[in-house]
Formats: structure tokens, sequence, C-alpha cells
């Protein structure tokens, strides 16, 4: 049995995530948990960045677009947020690209919007 990549972070950033939830509940805009997510993380000593930009390349040749995480954790962990009603295939797979193009092995698709409580899919390549 494999152990999990980055069990600790990860664990650390879905209790930062459930707090979030317990505190505010469903129904409001995703800009709203960022910014009560980017508090928690602070308050609890999680090293993170809001809005950052990665840098996108193609054949090794840098574009001049970017990608703008929603937050990165640990330098390591891209955590998309979401805040509808249920997940689908075309957000598991936006992070999957985020997570090649940044050359990263773990994302968390958090979904706020989700009733009764928030869920959190771990993405990893």
């Amino acid at each position: 049995m494999s152990e999990l990549i980055l069990a600790d972070e990860s664990y650390a950033v879905r209790g930062a995530v459930f707090e979030v939830y317990r505190e505010m509940g469903s129904g409001f805009l995703e800009a709203v948990y960022q910014e009560c997510l980017e508090k928690e993380l602070a308050k609890r000593g999680i090293p993170f960045e809001a809005q950052k930009n990665l840098a996108l390349a193609y054949k090794g040749e840098s574009l001049g677009q970017v990608y703008k995480a929603d937050i990165l954790c640990y330098d390591k962990i891209i955590v998309e947020l979401k805040a509808v009603k249920k997940t689908t295939a075309e957000h598991s797979a936006q992070l999957i690209n985020y997570l090649k193009a940044a050359n990263l092995q773990l994302g968390l698709l958090v979904n706020f919007g989700a009733y009764p409580k928030a869920t959190i899919q771990r993405l990893v390549l």
C-alpha cells in the first residue's frame, strides 16, 4: 500500500476548508469562500499564496497566458475553489490541466456549494 503524497499538508488544508464551511455553510459566492479560507489558512499558520500566477509553457516555450491558482498551499498543492451544486468532470479536468501546467502533483477541488457539507476531491498526477 503506497503512502498518500503530502498527507499531513493536505489534511491541514482540509481542516481549514471544513472549518470555513462549518462557520459559513453553503450559498455564498466563490469569492466569499476564497476570502474566508485565506483568513482560516493564515490563522492556522498554513503557508499559502492566493491568486498565484503559474507560468505556462508549450513545447518548452513560455506562454504569455498564465494560470491564476485560487490558492497555492505549501508551494505544492493547488486548491481550486467552486461554489456549485455539484462539481463535474470538467472541473476535475481543469484542475488536472493546472497541475500539469504547474508541474505539481496534488490538487484539491473544493466545492463549498454542496449541501449538507463541503466536498473535497483529491486529484493526483
